[in-house]
C-alpha cells in the first residue's frame, strides 16, 4: 500500500515519496509533507530554473540557488519565474 501524506503544496492528501528525494533536513521535511505529485511539479520548476540561469547543479552557488527556490516552492509564498522567462509556445 502506498504511504499517503497531507501535501502541503497541494491542499490534499495524496500519495507521497517512496524515499526522500533530497538530502539534509530539507529532504526530510520534504518526504514528510510532499507528495510526488507536488515533487513532479517541483522537478519541472527546477528544470526551468537551471535552464534559464544556465545553472550547473554541481556548483556550490547554484545549489545553494536551487534549495532556496525549492524551499519557497513548497513551504513558502512559492519559486518564482525566471525574470523574462517566456514559455514556447
Amino acid at each position: 500500500m502506498s504511504r499517503m501524506v497531507q501535501c502541503v503544496k497541494l491542499g490534499k492528501e495524496a500519495e507521497g515519496l517512496d524515499k526522500a528525494p533530497y538530502m539534509g533536513e530539507l529532504g526530510k521535511k520534504i518526504f514528510e509533507n510532499i507528495s510526488k505529485e507536488a515533487w513532479q511539479l517541483w522537478l519541472r520548476q527546477q528544470t526551468m530554473i537551471i535552464n534559464e540561469y544556465r545553472l550547473s547543479p554541481i556548483d556550490p552557488r547554484a545549489r545553494k540557488m536551487i534549495e532556496a527556490e525549492m524551499e519557497k516552492f513548497f513551504f513558502g509564498e512559492g519559486s518564482e519565474l525566471p525574470q523574462g522567462f517566456k514559455p514556447q509556445s
